[in-house]
């Protein structure tokens, strides 16, 4: 074969490799607009971040109290009705699923959750020793996988195991994905090897992970139910 052929094909197969798969374009600029929307939502919430969050005895137990006066209004100040509005007009507009849809909601808030860091401001001469407690209102707003294996402690500072997950539960115990009466718990580790959970309807700061150690974790993510609760 010629050169000339050569140079052809060469040419050719460069320009197959060049052209954009098709709807690959429409498809990133879709996520940069849901993806637009996600961090407002999560510029509200933060505006009062970082929270004081208090320690007492001797195991430095953060307070329950400065966790739940933290992250309960930041989750009330998002414009939830507004964003939801928009991302259905998304929907409406490019015609995806709801599925699609809510598969880079997902992506997109998971992305975008909150360090730790930035959410709580703990007093450095306590943050090498101090305790982030895991009540009910922190474990609903931690991201998947967030603060696995990290230790738990009792606010007597006795080691309990390492972190496991967080997972809902209704009052009667039983579990649910989503609902009004919902609460979170979450499983350890203990010693043994052995999977437990507390017990407690109301954890509050009766456990806690090191914050030296969750500080750097993401920490706060947004839920997605009020933005994609239509059809």
């Amino acid at each position: 074969m010629s050169a000339k052929f050569h140079l052809l094909l060469f040419f050719s197969v460069c320009l197959v490799f060049a052209v954009p798969v098709p709807g690959q374009d429409n498809r990133e600029e879709l996520k940069k607009k849901i993806d637009g929307i996600i961090a407002t939502a999560y510029k509200e919430a933060s505006v009062k971040f970082p929270c004081r969050l208090r320690t007492f005895g001797k195991a430095k137990m953060g307070r329950w109290q400065d966790v739940e006066n933290c992250v309960n209004p930041a989750h009330d100040l998002v414009n939830w009705d507004g964003h939801a509005d928009a991302l259905k007009k998304i929907r409406e507009e490019e015609r995806i699923s709801h599925e699609d849809l809510t598969a880079i909601v997902e992506a997109a808030l998971t992305a975008r959750a909150i360090l730790y860091d930035s959410v709580f401001r703990v007093n450095e001469k306590d943050a090498l020793m101090a305790l982030m407690p895991l009540p009910n209102s922190l474990l609903k707003f931690l991201p998947e996988n967030s603060l696995a294996n990290l230790a738990v402690f009792g606010k007597n500072g006795d080691l309990f195991g390492s972190f496991i997950g967080a997972y809902p539960f209704d009052r009667s115990g039983g579990l649910t994905i989503l609902s009004e009466y919902r609460r979170m718990n979450f499983q350890y580790t203990d010693l043994r090897g052995n999977a437990q959970a507390p017990t407690d309807v109301f954890i509050l700061d009766s456990y806690g992970v090191p914050w030296r150690d969750a500080r750097s974790q993401p920490g706060f993510r947004l839920p997605s139910n009020r933005l994609l609760n239509w059809r």
